[in-house]
């Protein structure tokens, strides 16, 4: 799973969070309940506008038990490190946003490729065998020049070494040619369905499959 889905998975829950809270407490400050005819439970939050947030019957309910101070300081000391986890896992990149290519003869030119552009232009190229199910390629750092991860998921009967074959002849070799490099390593990890037998196929509904790891050079 990438950053990216990551991300959107937290802000999703975080912003449902935030919008549900704040529609309840909207909906008593503005006295919603009783314009509508609406007769909300009695433990129901913020019910009408005079009604604080949280009441003083709530705030000091567990102040005077043992477990309360270190339960509330335990709790936010989690948060805290979650989010501080979380900034630094945005600040530390593993890809690369670009990509410098060689321009030989021309000074003082520097030429970047997008690194997503790439990216895709390989996974599509990849993707090409009819029986690639699915594709997806990164381009990390990597000592002295970048490298490719890739990983792909072909369907039942597949060709592992045709599709090596395939990626090292045609997608790879491409862009090698199209930037100017002199090498561009790649890790390409092959993974092969399988199908399962009719009746457990009906009981599980699920394919397992065969993984396979190659290195490029």
């Amino acid at each position: 799973m990438r950053r990216t889905i990551v991300n959107r998975v937290l802000l999703g829950l975080v912003g449902a969070v935030v919008l549900g809270v704040g529609v309840l407490v909207l909906a008593g400050g503005l006295d919603l309940y009783r314009r509508l005819g609406v007769d909300p439970p009695a433990w129901w939050p913020l019910t009408s506008p005079h009604q604080p947030v949280v009441s003083a019957r709530s705030r000091g309910r567990w102040v005077g038990s043992s477990w309360w101070w270190p339960t509330v300081i335990g709790g936010l000391s989690v948060l805290v490190l979650g989010m501080a986890w979380w900034l630094v896992a945005q600040l530390r990149r593993t890809g690369l946003a670009h990509i410098a290519v060689p321009t030989p003869g021309v000074g003082g030119l520097r030429m970047r490729v997008n690194s997503r552009a790439l990216e895709e232009a390989l996974e599509h190229g990849t993707a090409a065998l009819p029986e690639v199910e699915r594709a997806g390629v990164r381009l990390v750092r990597a000592p002295g020049h970048p490298r490719l991860r890739g990983a792909v998921r072909l369907t039942p009967g597949g060709d592992p070494v045709g599709l090596v074959e395939h990626f090292e002849d045609g997608p790879r070799a491409d862009a090698v040619r199209s930037l100017g490099l002199a090498e561009l390593p790649a890790d390409l990890r092959i993974r092969v369905l399988q199908e399962a037998p009719a009746g457990r196929r009906r009981r599980s509904g699920r394919r397992r499959g065969q993984r396979g790891h190659r290195q490029l050079e």
